[in-house]
This record gives C-alpha cells, structure tokens and sequence, in this order.
C-alpha cells in the first residue's frame, strides 16, 4: 500500500470543480479517491509502470495498474462526504 502522499495543485474552472465534487459526493466518493483512480488509469494505459511509495525498491518489481490493490480508503476519507458536510454545518 502506498505510504507517502505528495500534493498535486491543479487550475479548474470553478463551475466544473463543482459540478465534479457533487458527482463525487453522489458516489460517495471524495474529489482526491477519483482523481487517484483516474491517475493510475492514465498510468495503466500507457503502460507506465511504477513502484508504489513505501514498497521496499531492493526486492521489488515495477508494477502496473491491474497488480496494485483497489483504492481502500484512508482515514480521513472513511467518512462519507455527506456526512462530513452535515457534521460541519452543525446539522
């Protein structure tokens, strides 16, 4: 499993930065487990391969898309998105 994080900063119109975290939510998804996914798709169709952070280099192997383990969760995330909304207005 991946440890170390790095941020990513992106330009978005702010409409479709919107309309994105309302179809995340709806999925109960957050914007970053999306954005993940779509990464290690792009990654996978180019054949890009990749050693995930916190894997010991000296006895592994690059890996693809298709051999790392589904999107789990962090703890942050485990809230759903709903949740956390109604738990920051009070409600």
């Amino acid at each position: 499993m991946e440890q170390k994080t790095a941020r990513l900063t992106l330009l978005i119109d702010p409409n479709k930065k919107a309309a994105f975290e309302r179809l995340c939510a709806q999925q109960d998804l957050t914007a970053s487990q999306v954005i993940r996914r779509l990464i290690r798709d792009y990654l996978a169709q180019h054949g890009v391969q990749y050693v995930p952070s916190g894997v010991d280099t000296d006895n592994a192997e690059a890996i693809g898309d298709e051999t790392l383990p589904a999107e789990a969760p962090s703890r942050r995330d485990s809230t759903p998105p709903a949740k956390r909304r109604a738990v920051r207005r009070g409600a």
